[in-house]
């Protein structure tokens, strides 16, 4: 209903890509918490940085549906790889590219559409997660630069040896407690500028999280990003279709556990038989396929809004709340099946079980998607 063709190629090129490159290095990546550059490299070579973004600026200029299709199959296989690619086209690159001027989109898009270069997204604060507008971190402007100060936290991408730099959410006026929010372009080496790795992650071990410092970090005035006083808007518009991003790793991260749950019924024999012929096994594996489905469509639907610029943010929310749902009830249910196999780090359904918990937290939590879905349905008129 929703997929064409082109759609079905692409979803078999990072299907054989992820199967062939990627499954090979993930459990040894995940135990060593090592984020790989030459992974990142490779993703590039087969266009999965810029995905949506304009030939013109070196993307690929293809639908949303094909990109989500592609994080999917990434998070089928990796949950971290699948981060990275994630994190950068939706939050990295689509600020840039939705809100950049002309000489910010030519300065930067074409260096990060190749896999060769990553940029983050600096909206999370230690104050400041669900309430995104109670950021600290604020900007001054000092005839023509910007004196950023403060800090942010959990950012994906942040420091990598790849890193080209942030945007970031700054206040950039307080004035009788009623606060100014702009974005603003941080490019990694600026002087004033800290970024550090965050370690000890029970999840994406694999992807690069980090805190960023600012201290005096002194910018150019014309690395605003859209207009002054936009940020929260340019930031918020972003995760919406981020949103779809995360939605896209919880199908996939559905996905692989079903696949594997499959499998191991298949092979493991109890009573004398293969455990999926009994009716306990065979009627979880009914479930897990049906929601995984229904979240599927789900999906889709929205990613179809969206190309056809239709209104998307509800769609977009409850994607987002209900893959996540179903990541979680599907990966549990298959770790359930594995038994004690499904416990142990040579079974790649552990890691597929620790990935998915991020996706109720990452990019709004399930209560904010509920919020966002019920204002929506509140103001609707039936």
């Amino acid at each position: 209903m929703f997929t064409n063709q082109e759609h079905d190629l692409i979803r078999q090129t990072v299907r054989d890509f992820a199967e062939r490159q990627i499954k090979p290095k993930a459990q040894e990546l995940d135990e060593k918490a090592e984020f790989s550059v030459e992974l990142t490299n490779a993703m590039g070579e087969i266009g999965l940085f810029g995905m949506v973004v304009q030939e013109e600026y070196g993307g690929q200029g293809m639908d949303t549906l094909s990109y989500i299709i592609a994080v999917e199959e990434l998070a089928r296989i990796d949950g971290s790889q699948a981060a990275t690619v994630a994190a950068h086209n939706s939050l990295g690159i689509g600020p840039i590219r939705n809100f950049g001027s002309v000489e910010q989109k030519e300065n930067f898009l074409s260096k990060l559409c190749t896999g060769k270069a990553l940029w983050s997204f600096g909206l999370t604060e230690p104050e400041a997660g669900s309430d995104s507008r109670a950021s600290k971190t604020t900007a001054v402007l000092d005839k023509n630069h910007w004196l950023i100060n403060g800090s942010k936290i959990f950012i994906t991408n942040a420091n990598t040896s790849i890193t080209l730099g942030c945007t970031v959410q700054a206040v950039t006026q307080n004035d009788n407690g009623k606060k100014e929010f702009s974005a603003i372009l941080v490019e990694q080496n600026t002087e004033g500028f800290t970024a550090r790795t965050m370690h000890n992650k029970m999840m994406w071990r694999a992807s690069n999280t980090a805190e960023l410092f600012f201290d005096d970090c002194s910018v150019p005035q014309e690395n605003l990003l859209g207009k002054r006083g936009e940020g929260s808007k340019i930031m918020l518009n972003t995760l919406d279709s981020g949103r779809l991003s995360i939605a896209a790793m919880g199908l996939g991260a559905a996905q692989g556990a079903l696949e594997l749950a499959i499998s191991h019924a298949k092979m493991r024999k109890q009573f004398g038989k293969s455990i999926a012929s009994f009716q306990g096994i065979s009627f979880k594996l009914a479930e897990m396929a049906t929601q995984v489905e229904a979240a599927r469509n789900l999906l889709y639907k929205a990613c179809k809004l969206k190309d056809m610029k239709l209104p998307f943010g509800k769609e977009a929310a409850m994607a987002k709340l209900y893959c996540s749902d179903v990541a979680k009830f599907v990966t549990d249910q298959s770790v359930q099946i594995h038994g004690g196999y499904g416990l142990m780090k040579d079974y790649p359904i552990e890691r597929l079980y620790r990935d998915q918990r991020l996706l109720q937290i990452g990019e709004g939590t399930s209560e904010i998607q509920k919020l966002v879905i019920s204002r929506y349905i509140l103001n609707e008129k039936f």
